[in-house]
């Protein structure tokens, strides 16, 4: 059975709501799976101001549990169309990893918030392969695999062949669609399909 890292942050819920997804999609594939959040970066204080919500009961994630999986999926909030700092300061912590590339070879995927439709979807996913290849990590884009849901005109929703997405609204108020949760699961499931094949 592969084992399977989400490593996520969410500041509001909307990246929590589709690892749950993606969760889904990649038990169905038959891995076991830890959804993690990363460490906060800002203040209480800030938090409360920002009225964030209380984070979810996720273990919170270290560079070194990484090596024990056999795949990892990367949940990232966008911010000016790249990832958060939280995100960033988490994958600046894996240096001691890159100078032993103890994550090379390790299948990795990525799902994504943004605001807005042209909030960064894509560019926050493409700057994160940065991340992926220094690590020599194999990026497993979602392509168009979830036919049913990404070729649908008939509502706005976020995602691209890089990996499923959702738009939070500028305020924060619109969480996941029903089609954003059913891209999320299938990647799951297709990742989850590739971990296995992997680590067999």
């Amino acid at each position: 059975m592969g084992k399977v890292a989400i490593v996520t942050y969410s500041m509001y819920g909307h990246i929590n709501a589709m690892a749950e997804e993606e969760k889904k999609g990649l038990e169905e594939a038959g891995c076991e799976v830890t959804i993690f959040r990363v460490p906060e970066t800002l203040p209480e204080e800030v938090l409360a101001k920002m009225h964030a919500p209380p984070k979810p009961d996720y273990p919170v994630v270290t560079a070194e549990q990484l090596v024990d999986f056999d795949g990892i999926m990367f949940g990232i909030p966008t911010r000016f169309g790249m990832a958060c700092a939280q995100m960033k300061s988490f994958l600046d912590s894996t240096g001691g990893l890159w100078i032993k590339q103890a994550l090379s070879g390790k299948p990795a995927a990525i799902f994504v918030s943004t605001s807005t439709q042209g909030g960064g979807q894509e560019s926050t996913a493409l700057t994160w392969v940065t991340q992926l290849t220094h690590h020599g990590m194999i990026f497993c884009p979602l392509g168009y695999g979830s036919p049913g849901t990404q070729y649908n005109m008939d509502a706005v929703q976020g995602g691209s062949p890089w990996g499923a997405g959702t738009f939070a609204g500028p305020d924060g108020s619109r969480m996941p669609s029903d089609n954003e949760k059913k891209t999320a699961a299938t990647q799951g499931k297709l990742f989850g399909g590739v971990v296995q094949k992997l680590s067999s």
